[in-house]
């Protein structure tokens, strides 16, 4: 009897989640949920979580966008595990075949690595050489993987395209655009030279994306040279001026980088010599009536030469006025033509 009341007595204490749940006095599925489904829940949307922000879609910036594929010329290190008398050092040849010391071709241009490594031990299996083996291919030199830089460029030539890259990291590995540079850079994609793509650089701040593509495998990047327009003849500075990116220039735009017309000048006489398919033609210019904005001003092309005329009386009137100046004051006076 002493015994039993004692047993009444006594509370066993529930341990662990579930037992504290039961405490509760929840219902049976509401602590399956609260200790099998939400757990599960909350994992996998952490999960989901990490995957977002460390890639797939949450990637930003210039990620990879192409592989760098085996080409014909490009050289090869294989190696198949426990098996050093199978590995191999060459070249691609020209038809994109690897030569294995057993085993005969294996055709692995347009491949990546791994996928070349695969070919190799599905080449091994087929032949009977190795059962299961394990090949591991890297590309120790490629041959066709270089980019050309042709152009208004320092440095043209051919360079390595090692990983992904866009437009503007091989114009600064070919030194840059020279002074005479464009802005328009055409880039010809071996696979589809038929269809170039035309990309106007900017210099003004702000988002680089839009003038720097992906460069792909093989492609050729010409840098344009900017137009050049000649001012000759009674100017401050006869010379010849680029046409600034591609920008249009005018006559009077032109005059100005000639640092204007001197007073001797015979503004009605000027000229416009423009080169065509049947020869230069001279293009009459009214100066006087295109500077006091009562005619059009001329747009110019690459290669045109603008002629402003030097006038003898006008040259000799105007030094006799310097010289009845100089005779009335006493005082040297100096005028560079």
């Amino acid at each position: 009897m002493g015994d039993k009341m004692l047993r009444r007595n006594v509370q066993v204490k529930p341990t662990g989640l579930w037992g504290r749940l039961r405490l509760l006095s929840l219902p049976v599925w509401a602590v399956m949920f609260l200790t099998v489904a939400l757990p599960k829940f909350l994992l996998a949307q952490t999960q989901s979580l990490v995957q977002t922000s460390v890639g797939g879609s949450g990637r930003s910036g210039h990620e990879k966008t192409h592989e760098l594929n085996i080409g014909a010329g490009d050289l090869l290190d294989v190696s198949i595990f426990d098996s050093a008398e199978l590995s191999t050092k060459a070249r691609v040849d020209t038809d994109g075949n690897l030569a294995l010391p057993v085993g005969g071709l294996v055709h692995v241009a347009g491949l990546n690595a791994e996928a070349a490594a695969t070919a190799v031990e599905k080449k091994l299996r087929d032949e009977d050489i190795v059962k299961e083996p394990h090949a591991t291919v890297f590309i120790i030199e490629y041959a066709t993987q270089g980019v050309s830089v042709l152009g208004e460029v320092n440095k043209p030539g051919v360079y390595p395209l090692l990983g992904s890259h866009g437009l503007l990291d091989l114009i600064s590995a070919a030194g840059g655009s020279t002074s005479n540079a464009a802005k328009a850079v055409t880039i010809t994609h071996r696979e589809d030279p038929g269809h170039p793509v035309i990309v106007q650089l900017e210099s003004r701040p702000g988002s680089i994306e839009n003038f720097n593509p992906d460069i792909q495998p093989g492609d050729t990047i010409v840098v344009a040279r900017a137009g050049l327009v000649y001012v000759v003849g009674d100017v401050v500075k006869p010379g010849g001026f680029l046409i600034e990116n591609n920008d249009r220039l005018t006559v009077i735009e032109a005059i100005a980088l000639a640092q204007g017309i001197n007073h001797t000048a015979l503004l009605n006489s000027s000229k416009l010599i423009r080169k065509t398919a049947t020869g230069r033609e001279e293009i009459p210019m009214p100066l006087s009536r295109i500077l006091a904005n009562k005619a059009p001003d001329v747009p110019l092309e690459d290669g045109d030469i603008l002629f402003v005329p030097f006038s003898a009386g006008k040259s000799i009137a105007y030094h006799g006025i310097l010289s009845a100046l100089q005779l009335a004051t006493g005082v040297a006076m100096y005028h560079t033509f």
